[in-house]
């Protein structure tokens, strides 16, 4: 009877037991500075653009609405992952509860999604405000691009939805070590003592038909193809820099942000053949990196768009 209950106990341990960065653990407080200083610039950057947009009345448009968004899903995703990574690195407090470890798997591809979306929604502004200016104004009211932002929230919500199910009931009985810095799906995929193939196919479903490849890609790249074709065909030198200048901005915030998933998800797929170290420090690249990055792009552009206003009051001025 005392062997069952034991067994019964620990098909599902109240807690599992993070490594960090397994193989890398003498290194764990050095690897700890870069990656708190990319969080207190992604804390600082996302908040400076919340301000900034609460507080500039000039920048009450849809295209700064949809920042503030992302601005949001940057901090969620960050601090979904960092603060627990940083105690495993500074105290080694490892163990992480279920109930913790479920909240990540839950939030953490639900706002990779939501993100995703946000991209879209971007793209789609841009293409509306460049190649249909008069439609802008009068098609992306407040109430709609709410109604947008709603919307990418509970697609989000709702598509992880059944992953998240499934890892939320499986039995766990191989061990209650997860040699990984955050509960990656993957990494307690792996730790399942039930069939998985079903999660994983779905994962790929929202890999490919919604976010990389699917519906929002897809969106994106038609977006700014159209836009490149109205930029290409501009009168003037200068207009056709300054719009090429914003959308090369925006392509690369969103190359960084699908190639490294990208690349860690295949990567898990297809083969062992990356050391588990540079594995767990992708991972947490792609989900930090984002967050740092987007502030310091979006922030040089809105000064290029801030001296445009300037320069355009000056010019009209008595």
């Amino acid at each position: 009877g005392d062997m069952n209950s034991n067994k019964t106990h620990f098909t599902n341990p109240s807690t599992f037991i993070l490594l960090g960065i397994p193989g890398l653990e003498a290194a764990h407080v050095w690897i700890s500075i870069p990656f708190c200083a990319i969080y207190i610039l992604a804390i600082l950057g996302n908040f400076t653009i919340l301000f900034m947009v609460k507080t500039e009345p000039s920048l009450h448009g849809p295209m700064y609405y949809f920042l503030c968004m992302l601005a949001v899903t940057d901090l969620v995703l960050s601090t979904s992952i960092l603060p627990k990574m940083l105690s495993i690195f500074w105290f080694n407090s490892r163990e992480i509860d279920f109930s913790a470890c479920l909240t990540q798997l839950y939030f953490i591809p639900c706002f990779l999604v939501v993100e995703s979306g946000i991209f879209m929604a971007m793209a789609l502004d841009r293409y509306v405000a460049i190649c249909n200016p008069l439609r802008h104004s009068t098609t992306l009211q407040n109430s709609v691009v709410a109604k947008i932002g709603l919307a990418v929230v509970l697609l989000g919500g709702m598509i992880i939805l059944p992953s998240f199910l499934l890892v939320s009931q499986w039995p766990y009985c191989r061990t209650n070590i997860i040699p990984h810095s955050y509960c990656e799906h993957m990494a307690v995929m792996k730790l399942a003592c039930a069939d998985t193939r079903v999660s994983s196919y779905y994962g790929l479903f929202v890999l490919f038909f919604v976010t990389v490849v699917g519906m929002d890609g897809m969106s994106i790249v038609v977006s700014y193809v159209v836009i490149l074709w109205a930029v290409f065909i501009l009168p003037s030198t200068q207009a056709r820099l300054k719009a090429l200048r914003t959308c090369m901005s925006h392509i690369c915030v969103i190359l960084m942000f699908y190639f490294p998933g990208l690349f860690s998800f295949l990567e898990h797929r297809l083969g062992q053949s990356v050391p588990l170290p540079i594995h767990i420090l992708l991972a947490n690249l792609y989900i930090l990196l984002p967050p740092m990055q987007n502030p310091i792009v979006y922030k040089m552009k809105t000064k290029q768009i801030r001296n445009q206003v300037t320069r355009v009051f000056h010019v009209r001025g008595p």
